[in-house]
């Protein structure tokens, strides 16, 4: 493509600045010859700004057509020797600074980056218009162009007029996570982009521990299902891992103690009752025994009994003596450690959709069973609200991990979107140093393999996993205040992105991407859609 097709139907000398006086391997410096177009105000508007920086510049050079952005602006005055008349007279003269960020080739009719590519000493710089920037917005993915883009869910600051249409792999493939403080705008971003998901047919998987978006959408595009209301799980599909995150274990201990007690309580299943194993008093050989014909089809159990169960298991071995005393006998010692977990399940338990949860109920939905169905199910979403089980991190890391080794262990599934809020919500345990990032770990690693997409918001990403956050390619940064939180994006963007986190507006967005040529700065548009996130005022 030429410079005078960029320009087809302008006069090119309007937007003619002047020549690269000086060049570097990264940027370059070029002298203003055309003052009248940096002095004609009646140009200027918000994406016609000559006079300041960050504005788009081309450069015609012998390679191709470069894109610059300027990053600096800057008028000075020398001093000129007149031979003629032999006086030294002051002239002003201006430069500017840019940036390189992409070229076009002459055969080329879209943008890619400039790599070891340089331009010249007198190469002609030219002020870019909208319709160029807008070339080089659709230069910017690296994915296949044969995928239909998302609708505009946001414009370019400063760029008005330019919509922000991308296509759902270079949002999604990579997984991506939306970053920022309180009420910088991330629920309202993550909406935006979840309508388009969902209104345009593609698949989505929300998990919302807050109810936030329970009437965002329709029932007749969503199915919902409210945990501990509707919906419930069978404690045997629940893994021992996943108990120790539901109930939050302090220590190997007390994860030990958790597993025999749910083993007691499967074999007091297994015979048909309805009850605790008391163990006190009774032959140790024989409990042993029974505990031993648990098989791995033994798995259901009623929770409801956990707490008396865990205090039961308080037992020890007496000194044995003469009499062969092989009987079980109750040791204070173990049910003092014990208290704290018992303590624990039994807060849990305060919550009334807790055991509703964790039942057998045929009237209900099965968790499982739904989402069984929905992973083979194209063009279907799936909302599951888990605010009714309590805000516990342990319940939500355990739903979380439960339905990720889930969604991994299913075979030829349709491609979906795993949107998952407030994640830093499932980081650690707050008795210990545990992770609850297990499945998500897996899905970030593996997921991308089945079409499982990650997309998930954070307030800090310094809870999350680095092992999770280091598999993300895509991030959306909203304004963040503390240093130790821009350490933790700062690979991901460069100097002048990183100078301006702090200063971001509300629903102002830097977006970074493995699949972009270069860092966006956009405005997410609010979605028309009723969102339950408005602050009350005082």
């Amino acid at each position: 493509m030429t410079l005078e097709s960029l320009y087809e139907g302008l006069n090119l000398q309007d937007y003619y600045i002047g020549k690269v006086t000086q060049v570097y391997r990264s940027n370059c410096i070029a002298q203003i010859d055309n003052f009248s177009l940096m002095a004609d105000r009646s140009r200027f508007n918000k994406s016609f700004l000559p006079n300041t920086i960050n504005n788009f510049v081309l450069i015609d050079s012998t390679v191709g057509i470069f894109l610059g952005e300027v990053f600096e602006n800057k008028a000075s005055r020398k001093s000129i020797f007149d031979a003629k008349s032999g006086d030294v007279k002051p002239s002003d003269y201006q430069e500017i600074c840019i940036d390189t960020i992409a070229l076009m080739r002459t055969e080329a009719s879209k943008f890619e980056l400039a790599g070891f590519n340089t331009l010249g000493i007198t190469d002609s710089v030219y002020l870019a218009t909208d319709d160029v920037y807008k070339l080089f917005l659709q230069s910017l993915e690296f994915t296949a162009d044969n995928e239909e883009p998302l609708p505009p869910f946001a414009t370019y600051l400063n760029k008005s007029s330019a919509d922000v249409t991308l296509k759902p792999s270079t949002l999604f493939n990579r997984h991506l996570m939306c970053i920022g403080a309180t009420n910088s705008g991330k629920s309202t971003t993550a909406l935006a982009i979840l309508d388009k998901v969902v209104s345009t047919k593609r698949k989505a998987l929300i998990i919302d521990p807050t109810g936030e978006y329970r009437n965002a959408f329709g029932d007749d595009e969503i199915t919902k299902l409210t945990l501990g209301v509707d919906t419930t799980v069978s404690p045997g599909k629940i893994s021992m891992e996943q108990w120790e995150k539901l109930f939050e274990t302090e220590n190997s201990s007390q994860g030990a103690v958790l597993s025999e007690a749910i083993t007691s309580l499967r074999y007091m299943k297994k015979i048909g009752s309805d009850t605790c194993y008391y163990k006190v008093g009774e032959d140790i050989e024989e409990i042993q025994e029974n505990i031993a014909s648990v098989g791995k089809d033994d798995v259901d159990f009623n929770i409801a009994l956990l707490p008396e169960q865990i205090q039961l298991e308080s037992v020890c071995e007496p000194d044995r003596d003469n009499n062969y005393n092989f009987k079980y006998r109750y040791d204070t010692l173990k049910a003092n450690q014990n208290a704290s977990l018992v303590q624990k399940i039994q807060y849990q338990m305060t919550n009334t959709k807790f055991l509703s949860f964790f039942s057998s109920n045929s009237e209900m939905y099965n968790l499982l069973d739904v989402i069984d169905e929905f992973v083979h199910l194209p063009q279907e979403s799936l909302y599951i609200d888990t605010s009714q089980l309590g805000a516990s991190e342990g319940i939500g890391g355990m739903v979380i991990d439960l339905v990720s080794t889930f969604v991994m262990s299913r075979r030829d599934i349709c491609p979906f979107v795993f949107f998952i809020d407030e994640v830093h919500r499932y980081a650690k345990s707050r008795y210990s140093d545990k992770e609850y990032h297990g499945g998500l770990t897996l899905l970030a690693r593996e997921g991308r393999k089945k079409g499982i997409f990650l997309y998930l918001t954070t307030q800090n990403p310094k809870d999350v996993s680095p092992i999770l956050f280091g598999q993300i390619g895509t991030m959306l940064i909203h304004r963040l205040m503390l240093n130790d939180e821009i350490r933790a994006v700062e690979s991901h963007l460069d100097d002048y992105a990183i100078k301006h986190v702090r200063k971001l507006n509300q629903g102002e967005v830097i977006l970074t991407s493995v699949n972009l040529l270069h860092n966006m700065f956009i405005h997410v548009n609010k979605s028309p859609r009723t969102q339950h996130n408005d602050t009350p005022t005082l």
